[in-house]
């Protein structure tokens, strides 16, 4: 992924938390109601909604019970998806939300506030929790509390100006901070990585700048080694930097009311994503299934179609969580349903 289609992904998490309302479907379009019974038990099956599914206006007559009709939809083309949903859409046993066992991991606090439902974000309010969520996850996280802090306020080393730094409040949108970020990227693409790792290691200093995006974008440049020596560890500290100033700024949008996400929920996202995959593979960190896959599914509930196909993929797997290919089939169709291009690609 280019840093264009990456800027490109975080601006399009912050346009879907606005997007319309789903279309009203008639009450004279038929409905589909789907029952297995047996000899001595019948039971009606709902299969999962997902954000942009068309409601339904009421009925013009008596209205049927709630929670007893679903709306009958094509499964996927993508063979797995539909074998997924195929096997599980049977069992609603499983479209209750179930916690992985935080205690396994050290980046995974215990306190994280509950979601509710079935585990999958379908509206604001759903979506307002799960950001919630992501910012006590991403405080309570191992790779900035080393010293006993859960805040950027920690000295980190930049690699490329080879000095130690306090950090100050997080820049988020600042207008000069932009034009130097799309340079930087104009020079990365001109192929003068040297110059455009500087760049971002500038606006990422935690005693400079502090802009949250640039510091996902140096944690990158660190991991890939973009013109500069590969430092694992370091990068996985600058993208945990980002989620953490990201959270702030998050947590006062929160507090303010706002349901669709604030200024740095893109960059928030965006840090999630890649911190998920530095606990999968141990990038610069030791291997946490369990932080990985919580990290992947609150990136998901937050718009990334990327972390819904990974989370999807943990699911099936058994990676950080009990296997569960109804909750796996979810997080597909949710990807499918946000023109995921890529699905199931990672498998």
């Amino acid at each position: 992924m280019t840093l264009k289609d990456l800027l490109k992904k975080k601006d399009k998490i912050k346009e879907d938390g606005a997007a319309e309302k789903p279309p009203t479907l008639s009450p004279e379009v038929p409905e589909f109601t789907f029952m297995r019974t047996t000899t001595t038990t019948q039971e009606t099956i709902e299969p999962p909604s997902f954000p942009g599914d068309p409601t339904r206006q009421p009925p013009l007559l008596s209205p049927a019970p709630r929670g007893k009709l679903g709306r009958f939809r094509r499964h996927s083309n993508a063979a797995s998806t539909a074998n997924v949903v195929e096997e599980n859409k049977a069992k609603p046993e499983h479209r209750l939300f179930h916690r992985s066992t935080s205690t396994s991991s050290v980046n995974v606090p215990q306190n994280l506030p509950e979601v509710g439902g079935d585990g999958v974000a379908r509206n604001e309010e759903d979506e307002a929790k799960w950001e919630k969520r992501a910012t006590v996850l991403v405080a309570g996280n191992n790779v900035l509390s080393k010293s006993g802090s859960t805040t950027p306020n920690l000295e980190a080393r930049n690699p490329l100006e080879g000095k130690k730094s306090r950090s100050r409040s997080p820049s988020i949108s600042s207008p000069a901070d932009e034009e130097n970020i799309q340079e930087a990227i104009r020079l990365h693409e001109k192929g003068n990585l040297e110059a455009s790792t500087a760049m971002f290691g500038r606006l990422a200093d935690p005693n400079g700048p502090n802009n949250a995006l640039s510091q996902v974008l140096y944690g990158l440049a660190l991991r890939h080694g973009w013109g500069c020596e590969p430092d694992q560890e370091q990068a996985v500290r600058y993208l945990a930097m980002a989620a953490s100033n990201s959270a702030e700024v998050e947590k006062m949008a929160l507090s303010a009311g706002v349901k669709k996400g604030g200024a740095a929920k893109g960059e928030l996202v965006l840090a999630m994503y890649e911190l998920a995959n530095s606990f999968r593979n141990g990038w610069g960190i030791k291997k946490d299934p369990v932080a990985a896959k919580q990290y992947y599914e609150t990136a998901a509930n937050l718009g990334d179609t990327d972390a819904m196909n990974e989370v999807a993929w943990c699911y099936l797997e058994g990676f950080g969580t009990k296997k569960d290919k109804f909750k796996a089939a979810q997080f597909l169709r949710l990807a499918e349903s946000k023109g995921s291009k890529q699905l199931g690609n990672t498998w």
